[in-house]
């Protein structure tokens, strides 16, 4: 095929097509384009074709070409843009195409797709064109020929601005998660009354995972009931049989200050049940420390996990209470490995003003961080919501902060307003959650009774790297 006439430009404003008249052959256009993973998830997603040849990077090791590669008819694709945007361009009809699928086109590969005109009939405006796609190291990877029909006049029309897509991939600080934990031996967990579907799956899956050694505590003959009824396995699975969940409760907490568990998972009784029985002065797992609660979020558009704080268990936290929050939050933050975690005190303004008693607790937590008070993390307060997370508004405002538009933690004034954060940005904004109390003896799993396995297994994940976080600071 000889090289085109034209070259495609995918930056101009604007779209010219060429009419039959102008049309001879060997006329023809190119453009070039880097597939990206990105590109091939979005194929993907539109297309429905979820090959695990193309989306599944553990499969695609062991298949014939050891890595993803891209869908053929993503090349194909390339070829229709050519001719629809640019040779012949806008008012082509598209009557046919062969595709010889050649080379496998990989992540990074650059392709220079090419059609050119091989026969025309310009009183019906057939026109026959040579395709193309050549790699980067010149190899065809895709060969075939298209006939369209030509627009008969000319034509010139300002490109579309279409909106840029998303691809948030769930499983990737999921994926994260686990891989950190793989070196790490498993702990003992005690599942706290898993008698809802969702809750015993979590905890069996973590343990298939080699996560945890599961613990089943609640009533024997209703967990093996549930276990039937959704066909689930429970070979090998040890059960502490008691009545309710109150009893479940009292016998979990038992076992953690004896040492039988390591950490505890809530199933499916209430938190203030589990927690009730967590906080007894006489027989529970308090510590000098206030006991908390950090939501753990991946949210698509933050380059970053993102941790919110209390949003489960203090409902309206007094100052000495929130000096807690804020160090049990930075001490996860660097058993997650965020060495100095950036801490933003959240108000509903960055100024400090004395009618608004979160604006002047967040100045205080910030001085008392200055102090070497609360040691570990950068802290910084007031911060209103969008110039913790957002650097272009922190700038309008003119907030000079290292905190300010890259926060790691995000620390509420309430439970109110921390939990309707943390699920606004879980069910409208598509976020991940996991979560975990702090400030007790033992790390707990404190997820919702509608959370997902999903979320349980990642919330486990976190509890081993918080025990081996602090095994090592012992050490």
């Amino acid at each position: 095929m000889d090289s085109p006439r034209i070259q495609a430009n995918s930056s101009a404003s604007f779209l010219e097509n060429h009419p039959v008249a102008e049309i001879r052959v060997g006329d023809g256009a190119s453009l070039q384009r880097q597939v990206t993973e990105r590109d091939i998830q979005l194929f993907a997603a539109v297309s429905g074709d979820v090959n695990p040849a193309h989306v599944d990077a553990l499969y695609a090791k062991t298949s014939h070409f050891h890595q993803i590669i891209a869908h053929g008819m993503l090349g194909g694709s390339l070829i229709s843009s050519v001719l629809g945007t640019q040779f012949p361009g806008p008012g082509t009809i598209y009557l046919g195409q062969t595709l010889k699928f050649i080379k496998p086109v990989h992540i990074g590969d650059t392709l220079t797709v090419t059609v050119s005109v091989i026969s025309l009939n310009t009183g019906n405006r057939h026109v026959r064109l040579g395709t193309r796609c050549i790699n980067q190291d010149g190899d065809v990877v895709i060969e075939g020929e298209a006939e369209v029909i030509a627009p008969a006049a000319k034509l010139r029309i300002a490109r579309t601005d279409l909106p840029t897509p998303m691809v948030a991939d769930e499983n990737l600080r999921y994926d994260q998660l686990l891989n950190a934990t793989q070196s790490l031996p498993k702990i003992r967990m005690g599942v706290v009354h898993p008698c809802s579907r969702e809750a015993l799956e979590g905890a069996l899956d973590a343990a298939r995972l080699g996560l945890i050694e599961a613990l089943l505590i609640g009533p024997e003959a209703r967990i093996r009931s549930l276990a039937d009824e959704c066909q689930m396995d429970l070979a090998g699975f040890s059960i502490v049989n008691v009545p309710h969940s109150h009893a479940a409760a009292v016998k979990a907490v038992e076992m953690a200050r004896a040492g039988e568990v390591d950490a505890l998972m809530k199933g499916s009784l209430h938190s203030d049940e589990l927690l009730s029985a967590v906080v007894n002065a006489q027989t529970g797992l308090r510590t000098e420390r206030r006991i908390s609660h950090v939501f753990v979020l991946d949210v698509p558009r933050y380059p970053k996990p993102l941790l919110i704080t209390d949003a489960a268990i203090n409902v309206a936290p007094d100052f000495d209470a929130k000096v807690d929050i804020v160090q049990n939050a930075i001490d996860l933050a660097h058993a997650l490995g965020i060495a100095r975690p950036k801490v933003a005190i959240l108000s509903a303004v960055e100024t400090v003003t004395p009618k608004l008693r979160s604006s002047m607790d967040a100045a205080a937590l910030s001085k008392m961080a200055d102090r070497g008070q609360i040691t570990g993390g950068l802290v910084d307060g007031p911060l209103a919501f969008d110039n913790a997370v957002s650097l272009a508004a922190a700038r309008t405002k003119g907030i000079k902060s290292e905190v300010a538009g890259n926060a790691d933690i995000l620390v509420v004034p309430d439970l109110e307003s921390g939990n309707m954060l943390a699920k606004q940005l879980e069910y409208l904004g598509g976020a991940q959650a996991a979560g975990i109390v702090m400030g007790a003896r033992v790390p707990i799993v404190l997820t919702s009774r509608a959370d997902s396995a999903h979320s349980r297994i990642a919330s486990c994940a976190i509890a081993i790297l918080l025990i081996a976080h602090r095994l090592k600071a012992l050490a």
